[in-house]
């Protein structure tokens, strides 16, 4: 059987009355890439912090290598970036991996890292002087300095050009193909998609869906016709939940694609172009935490 990195058995995290994370449970296995997704205070970075060892579970078990995740020998073995950083302004960059890498038995080739993650032409450049998006990339590829087991990367690009964004896409990668595993949050709906094999959606601090990509999006059984035409659609079309207008191009998310089509035909609603595909993530995401009464949907 594959082995368990980390692990939350009915994990809650409390802060005063507000409840994290409520009765959570999730296995991370070794070398898979993980797409954690959630509104707003869902819970996300909460989950990686009792991972990482920064904060302990109000109850249950939380696990990390089969101990606990506040023991500093298992806890080396982990590369984190969470959604917000400081690094020493003063330092230059190729100073600040050196400086991380000395806290580890085995580090990664500081070149090797910095070819990897698109900062080689500033190794000699002080982080003081680096762009938020430079900075940014840094703070990720020092999560990978001590040559870990398992990556959490929280919020990785935000801030990010397509570009910056795509070259740690492919840092990402290549630190799975080698055999890593990672865990990220992201806002970009389409990163998760583009990144992960699994994917995890909570919302309330709850577990609302995890399987892959093509699991979740067939969990909420939506799919989005296309059409066009200039007439008003009528009402009461059967298994309608969405609708969206541009001209005369409409989308529709329904539940009954065929059903649809076919009170359109049956209604005299002249259309051509006529498309039917699955649901995006964005869309199974947006079904699945509306149905659990969560409506805070990630930012596009």
């Amino acid at each position: 059987m594959t082995e368990t990195l980390a692990r939350a058995v009915e994990a809650t995290r409390r802060y005063g009355d507000v409840v994290a994370l409520d009765r959570v449970s999730i296995d991370i296995r070794a070398g898979e890439l993980v797409g954690l997704l959630g509104p707003n205070g869902a819970g996300k970075s909460t989950l990686i912090n009792l991972f990482a060892g920064l904060r302990r579970p109000t109850s249950g078990l939380v696990e990390l290598f089969g101990g606990s995740p506040r023991d500093p020998a298992r806890r080396v073995r982990i590369g984190t970036t969470p959604q917000e950083t400081g690094l020493p302004q003063a330092l230059r960059v190729g100073e600040c991996v050196d400086f991380v890498s000395a806290h580890y038995p085995s580090a990664v080739s500081k070149q090797a890292l910095l070819d990897r993650f698109g900062l080689a032409d500033l190794t000699r450049r002080q982080i003081g002087g680096l762009s938020g998006g430079q900075k940014r990339r840094l703070a990720v590829a020092l999560a990978f300095t001590g040559d870990p087991r398992l990556v959490f990367l929280d919020e990785p690009t935000t801030g990010l050009d397509v570009e910056a964004r795509r070259t740690l896409w492919d840092g990402v990668r290549r630190f799975h193909a080698e055999g890593g595993t990672v865990l990220l949050t992201s806002h970009y709906l389409e990163e998760i998609e583009a990144l992960a094999q699994r994917v995890v959606v909570i919302g309330g601090g709850r577990v609302l869906a995890d399987g892959s990509v093509d699991d979740v999006r067939g969990m909420v059984g939506v799919r989005r016709v296309s059409l066009t035409t200039p007439a008003p659609l009528p009402g009461g079309l059967p298994g309608v939940i969405g609708e969206q207008r541009e001209g005369d191009r409409v989308q529709l998310l329904t539940s009954d694609a065929d059903e649809l089509v076919r009170a359109l035909v049956l209604a005299s609603v002249p259309f051509s172009g006529l498309e039917v595909r699955q649901t995006s993530l964005e869309e199974a995401f947006l079904a699945i935490t509306s149905a659990a009464g969560v409506h805070d949907a990630p930012a596009a």
